[in-house]
Order: structure tokens, then C-alpha cells, then sequence
């Protein structure tokens, strides 16, 4: 488990740079990375959020990049053109604080992998 972990650590660093480099900017934690697939999946770019705003974009984010493994699908866009999930039948593993980082990370990479391009 650890040479995992260490992987991890260092896709996650290589992509903390790669979106300094893009940004100008290097996100802050997983949070930052989130708010930014948000912003990316909503689609309609830069743009001033408020609290509760920036709190649906990071459930867009983590409902995004669970979608890749099955957990949630997408039930379509409302009128403002917000997407909306649904769980699927696929469980989401019951894990604790630290593992559920790890889990996110892992399809924050793949996300940035498969749906951006990014060579991690």
C-alpha cells in the first residue's frame, strides 16, 4: 500500500504544478482542485460565485469525478444550466476522512487524465 500512496503523492504533485503553470496560480488543496473541475464542468467560465455557489460546484466536482468509477451518474441540466447527479446502484465504499482524500485524489487524476488530457 504505501509504493500506492507514494505514487499518489507524487501524481498529485505533478498536477498541483501542471495547474500552477496553466493558472498562474498553484491551488491550495483538494478543495481548490475541486472548485476548479466546478467551474470547468459548469462551463461558463470565469466568473464571481457566492458561498453557496462555490459549494454546488465542489458537489458537481465530486460527483464528476466519481462518475468515472460508477458512483454517480448524471441526471441531466436545468434551465440555468446547472448539472445534476444521482447516486447510481454502485455503493460508495465507506471509508474514513483520511482514505476518502485519497479516493477523491485519485479520480481528481483521472479526471484530469482522461476528460483534459493532462500527462501525469
Amino acid at each position: 500500500m504505501y509504493k500506492k500512496d507514494l505514487e499518489l503523492q507524487r501524481n498529485w504533485a505533478k498536477l498541483l504544478g501542471q495547474l500552477e503553470q496553466l493558472l498562474g496560480k498553484r491551488p491550495k488543496d483538494l478543495n481548490g482542485v475541486l472548485f476548479l473541475i466546478g467551474v470547468q464542468e459548469l462551463g461558463s467560465g470565469k466568473q464571481n460565485f457566492n458561498k453557496e455557489e462555490k459549494q454546488d460546484l465542489m458537489h458537481i466536482a465530486i460527483c464528476k469525478v466519481l462518475s468515472l468509477s460508477g458512483f454517480y451518474k448524471l441526471e441531466g441540466i436545468d434551465k440555468d444550466g446547472w448539472p445534476h447527479w444521482v447516486k447510481s446502484e454502485t455503493p460508495l465504499p465507506h471509508f474514513d476522512l483520511m482514505d476518502q482524500e485519497k479516493l477523491l485524489k485519485m479520480h481528481v487524476i483521472e479526471y484530469f487524465e482522461q476528460e483534459l488530457k493532462f500527462e501525469l
